[in-house]
């Protein structure tokens, strides 16, 4: 049995409607660029109507409706009527209302980490009434970011159907997908990049280390100091960071002069190392006791004869390389600062220009 607040139909009232609109900048960093500003406005318009729940007692919904016309948020309260006549009622429940969320420029939907709920009842609620309107609004896919101080969601999403997709020190990734058939949101990123610095001063030594923590079979290889890049670093900044944090010494970045690619190496990810020719701006060597054992200035010919070097096929490759690179036979790649129309961002694009006036840069095997 239903019953209307005001008579027997539904009616408008706008006062009762919280007006206003609100605007966020809000950008995510999974693979997928959204646009840059989003916008949630709330009602404009709203009616109410009331349900019969047992004796005395009713469930009094709220329907707003959004500036679009579309997007519907619907409040439920539970109201016990305490006079004969129904003079009073008591409010004894929360409302519920969708889950603050941006747009996104792929036709689905951001949740807003910054309002979430805090209670893991009320949040189900809400989750559930966002999908279902998400659903209408015909939205594809949802973006949940919960972090750590709301970790007590998680099991909550993952109840109403969330999938994780990745974690990070601070939040979880989860993500739904709403239209049937397989999901077409971007995977977890797929791989780690690594470099490698090959410094060498103007007395033909490298500089090399050996780590602390090594696979036994390595014992005894002096080699070139390694590391990943960090997130939003460049590739040739991160050679000259790693090689300051290694051993002290500061460098210059000179070439890309090889990559390497590799598969299922760190949690059965693939890996990308690239190769970089640095030149030493200072020579005082300064070991990272944290994972560095050792440091120093190795003559190159010695460097190049140990039987691990020899006896490996891609790190000798990789040494002719750069020896050849040394001896103007080979031409690395250096980095360009491009922008381009499809994001607007500026890029390096990495590559050679041979030019046969540049003895520094002249085509070889």
């Amino acid at each position: 049995m239903e019953l209307n607040l005001f008579g027997s139909k539904s009616v408008s009232a706008s006062g009762l409607a919280h007006n206003g609109r609100t605007c966020s900048s809000f950008r995510h960093a999974v693979g997928v660029r959204f646009s840059h500003q989003f916008c949630s406005c709330r009602g404009t318009s709203s009616r109410v109507s009331i349900s019969r729940v047992s004796n005395n007692t009713y469930l009094s919904k709220r329907a707003i409706a959004s500036g679009d016309q579309e997007s519907v948020v619907e409040e439920d309260y539970v109201r016990r009527i305490t006079g004969t006549n129904g003079a009073s009622s008591r409010l004894f429940s929360r409302n519920i209302r969708l889950l603050d969320f941006f747009d996104d420029q792929y036709e689905g939907v951001v949740v807003d980490p910054e309002r979430l709920p805090a209670n893991p009842n009320v949040f189900a609620s809400m989750i559930r009434l966002s999908l279902n309107h998400w659903r209408r609004m015909q939205k594809k896919g949802v973006w949940l970011k919960l972090p750590v101080a709301h970790a007590e969601l998680v099991p909550v999403a993952i109840k109403e159907g969330f999938q994780y997709h990745h974690a990070e020190q601070g939040y979880v990734m989860l993500t739904y997908w709403i239209p049937d058939g397989p999901s077409m949101l971007p995977g977890n990123a797929t791989h780690h990049v690594g470099v490698g610095g090959f410094v060498i001063n103007d007395n033909d030594e490298v500089l090399v280390v050996q780590e602390k923590y090594f696979n036994p079979s390595f014992t005894g290889l002096w080699k070139l100091p390694t590391g990943f890049i960090l997130e939003s670093e460049e590739i040739y900044k991160g050679a000259v960071r790693e090689v300051k944090e290694e051993t002290g010494i500061d460098s210059e970045f000179v070439e890309v002069v090889a990559f390497r690619h590799a598969h299922e190496v760190v949690f059965e990810k693939s890996d990308l190392f690239f190769v970089c020719i640095l030149k030493p701006v200072s020579s005082q060597i300064k070991v990272d006791d944290l994972e560095i054992q050792a440091a120093k200035w190795m003559p190159l010919m010695e460097f190049v004869e140990q039987p691990l070097i020899q006896g490996d096929c891609m790190f000798k490759k990789i040494i002719d390389i750069c020896i050849a690179r040394l001896g103007n036979r080979y031409c690395g790649l250096h980095p360009h600062q491009v922008v381009s129309a499809f994001d607007c961002q500026i890029s390096s694009l990495y590559y050679n220009v041979h030019d046969t006036q540049d003895v520094n840069c002249t085509t070889g095997n």
